[in-house]
């Protein structure tokens, strides 16, 4: 019995009820989720937001009017019911319900609304496909009656909670920072407020809380959390949504270990208490060089092997076209050994290709070992014997493995700028994973990605930008380059990429679950000089700086401790706890692909009177 759903409707929860109950009346509301009228008895499956029950109505209990007005309900029409609850008869037990065991004998019946015919059903097989997902959206109200989704929000709500009850535990302090706030660069549009009293101007809203919860350290709060809700006008892809929220918190006086204890015993919390799951603490650390060189990706799924080899001192003397134009340039050759991959078809070996190209590369090239140890397969005829010893040495293929390899530029021997193709590694790994069942699903694998690059190269405009975020303290020897390189001011074009070549590292890091990205923070600058220095580099000239940072390098004179954090993607994570397909899935009122708000009309055009309120005209695009 959940006591604090007992009200003037009803005395307990249709879905709390339990065998425990026989015996006892009970008052119980609800939807309709189905009827079953069988002649002499009719049978209702009622719903609330605990589960649901059902409910017997037969002329051996029931008062003939109470049966009559059974028989005239609709789908998803509200009802309060009063009966008794009693053991279900042997042999109609329901086991995939929580109340399969027991249902309700009706004596009495009140409609309290009835529902018209519905534009979409909540009452779906397992089996049945759903509607499509605007018209889902168009009636969420309707959708989110749904048990499977209302699940995810009872997930959503206890993640929370555990992480509050954590970082509570932890010292931490909730804090809440503004939502009208100050355009700042990180990556993104920003969504832009006019104001009313301040004509001509225009508040942000935040793309994260990483200003103020910085200023809060220097404040002296040592220990700052929020779930907090941030903004980001971007493009928008199935993962994404304009509004998401992040457990957000910084600490004083931390390096990264204490940060990643602290960030560990958080994930362990809500894993515990949502999925019964023990994570295995402390997560690995992997740098950032190691993990592109092995995985080609800054946030690899450690769940299976299968990691990246350099094939290029072994293959680039084959008699092989391709492979031999790689020598004397910056270019590489890199594979992956996939055991079992000699089984694929055909078929599935071509698919490789427009795998590899949504990684960025031309296409990939294959080899498999056969069952009598023979190569064979695109390149297979430029491996001469004595090559072909060096390259089962070299990536370990045994008889029925697959090699699949990429041709071109990769990250940590590109000095000459050419397109990194790292990311079709990536892709080609993730695919022949999945495709080869090579993925432990039983597995809970994070890790730590560590020591990202300060800056990375903006090819088009020959100037450097952030790698992580511009508030990332560079490690001690960077430091230095750092602040030798901007003493004159901003870096010339020529300056900046030997800067970039020096292949700074920042005490940034990432935290990664089964491959996704979970996490980002860092240690921060807390250091007035260095912060200058870093936005000089990135080409803000002192008038920029002071106008974006001004307050936050004035608030660092006067006494900064050293401080670090993270935010964790909460709803990514609601969605991986889930097991949701989407995004979409874990927030009560998304919005679609193209960014609208399908029940609300959301956005919308604004009249002109209210327009003028805020001193905003709008122009005709194009216009």
């Amino acid at each position: 019995m959940t006591d604090f759903l007992a009200t003037a409707y009803r005395t307990h929860a249709a879905g709390s009820l339990r065998a425990a109950d026989a015996g006892n009346p009970v008052s119980v509301a609800g939807w309709v989720h189905r009827r079953r009228d069988l002649g002499g008895i009719v049978f209702l499956d009622l719903r609330d937001r605990e589960g649901i029950v059902q409910v017997s109505f037969d002329p051996s209990w029931t008062p003939a009017e109470v049966l009559a007005e059974a028989r005239r309900l609709g789908a998803e029409d509200v009802v309060r019911v009063d009966g008794t609850v009693f053991p279900r008869i042997h042999g109609q037990l329901n086991e995939a319900l929580e109340t399969g065991e027991i249902e309700v004998r009706a004596t009495g019946l009140e409609v309290l609304t009835r529902a018209e015919p519905l534009p979409i059903q909540v009452d779906y097989a397992a089996d049945e496909e759903l509607p499509g997902e605007d018209l889902r959206l168009r009636y969420r109200y309707l959708d989110l009656r749904r048990p499977g989704l209302l699940r995810n929000f009872v997930i959503r709500h206890r993640a929370a909670q555990a992480a509050r009850a954590y970082l509570s535990q932890q010292g931490f302090l909730e804090v809440e920072t503004p939502l009208l706030t100050r355009p700042t660069p990180e990556g993104a549009r920003d969504f832009l407020v006019p104001s009313r009293m301040h004509p001509g101007e225009f508040y942000a809203l935040p793309q994260s809380p990483q200003i103020y919860k910085q200023l809060l350290m220097v404040s002296g709060f040592d220990r700052y959390f929020q779930i907090a809700k941030c903004l980001r006008d971007e493009d928008l892809r199935a993962d994404r949504q304009p509004e998401f929220t992040q457990i957000d918190a910084e600490m004083a006086f931390v390096d990264e270990d204490d940060v990643f204890r602290v960030a560990e015993g958080l994930m362990a919390a809500i894993f515990r208490e949502v999925a019964g799951v023990e994570l295995e603490t402390p997560f690995p650390q992997i740098t950032f060089a190691e993990s592109m060189a092995r995985y080609g990706t800054d946030k690899p799924d450690l769940r299976y092997g299968v990691e990246i080899v350099d094939v290029t001192e072994v293959l680039q003397d084959a008699d092989f076209r391709i492979f031999q134009g790689v020598r004397g340039t910056e270019q590489r050759i890199r594979g992956l050994r996939v055991p079992g991959g000699a089984r694929l078809s055909r078929r599935e070996l071509d698919e490789l290709q427009e795998v590899a190209k949504r990684g960025g590369a031309a296409g990939a090239l294959w080899v498999k070992r056969g069952d009598d140890g023979a190569l064979a397969g695109q390149f297979a005829k430029g491996v001469d014997e004595g090559r072909a010893n060096a390259f089962y040495e070299a990536t370990g293929l045994a008889a029925g493995d697959l090699f699949a390899a990429v041709v071109g530029h990769f990250r940590g021997a590109n000095e000459g700028g050419g397109v990194e193709v790292d990311g079709a590694l990536d892709e080609l790994r993730r695919h022949l994973a999945r495709k080869l069942d090579l993925v432990d699903t039983t597995r809970h694998a994070w890790l730590w990605v560590t020591e990202f690059p300060v800056f990375d190269w903006d090819a088009e405009h020959e100037r450097l930008v952030y790698a992580h975020n511009p508030f990332s303290m560079p490690e001690d020897g960077a430091v230095q380059a750092v602040l030798d390189a901007t003493r004159e001011g901003t870096p010339g074009a020529e300056a900046a990429r030997a800067l970039y070549a020096m292949g700074l590292r920042s005490r940034a890091y990432d935290a990664v679950y089964n491959g996704n990205e979970l996490a980002s923070g860092s240690v921060r600058i807390h250091l007035p000089a260095v912060q200058q220095a870093v936005f000089t580099a990135l080409g803000m000239d002192p008038d920029e700086v002071r106008a974006k940072f001004g307050f936050l390098l004035e608030a660092y004179r006067y006494g900064a401790p050293p401080h670090a954090g993270f935010a964790f993607g909460f709803d990514r994570l609601v969605m991986l706890l889930a097991g949701a397909g989407s995004l979409r899935d874990v927030v009560a009122f998304p919005k679609t692909t193209s960014a609208r708000a399908l029940f609300e009309e959301a956005p919308t055009a604004i009249a002109d009177a209210q327009l003028r309120d805020v001193h905003v005209q709008v122009r005709a695009p194009g216009a």
